[in-house]
């Protein structure tokens, strides 16, 4: 299959979308560079959408097992990572809805790890734009953080993580959550005072330069 004309630049200059057509040719090692690129990033967002670190490695699978059945009618029509991003969000969804008719909507608490512990500090206190008033315990700080985006409704937090994880343009995260960017726009507004507005009891306000 050849890149057409009708693509836009940005695409046709995409590594991982040649990769992808290497890839839809039965060609087996651009699909393990592709898994080696992305199941780190794959893993740490499909972590902090549903909370359970082995089952989110389990989703990283689900994800590849479907780009690979998705081969032979995949189409150039954005980016690769806007693409697999899509697809890692409805693998997320329809886990979350599995959990949710089973009742277990207290999924929060251990399986975040240590290691996602900082990235997520970070993005949250970026997002609100506030900055610590004392020194926090590194547990306690955690715990507030993960309580704060938590508490964020599923689609503020889907879109602060593609924004602040991913680099997402609105029209990237538009793609991937099948919304307008007026809308993720929106949603990262709200996303970011709520955060604010949860977390100013133990942080003071303070601009990022």
């Amino acid at each position: 299959m050849a890149l057409t004309e009708s693509i836009p630049n940005y695409v046709q200059t995409d590594p991982d979308v040649r990769l992808m057509l290497q890839v839809q040719n039965d060609d087996p090692v651009a699909f393990e560079e592709l898994v080696e690129r992305y199941q780190t990033r794959l893993l740490h967002l499909l972590e902090h959408l549903i909370h359970r670190k082995e089952q989110a490695e389990d989703l990283v699978q689900e994800v590849f097992l479907r780009v690979y059945r998705a081969r032979k009618t995949y189409s150039v029509q954005a980016k690769f990572s806007t693409w697999l991003f899509t697809i890692a969000n409805n693998v997320a969804n329809n886990a979350l809805r599995k959990l949710s008719r089973r009742k277990e909507v207290n999924i929060v608490g251990s399986s975040s790890g240590e290691s996602a512990a900082k990235p997520m500090d970070e993005m949250a206190l970026a997002a609100s734009g506030l900055m610590p008033a004392r020194q926090l315990a590194s547990a306690e700080m955690s715990e507030v953080v993960r309580l704060a985006v938590q508490s964020l409704s599923e689609r503020q937090r889907t879109a602060l993580l593609l924004s602040r994880f991913e680099h997402m343009s609105y029209a990237e995260i538009a793609d991937v959550m099948e919304l307008t960017p007026q809308a993720i726009k929106s949603l990262l507004s709200r996303a970011r005072g709520n955060l604010k507005t949860i977390l100013e009891p133990y942080f003071q306000d303070g601009a990022r330069p």
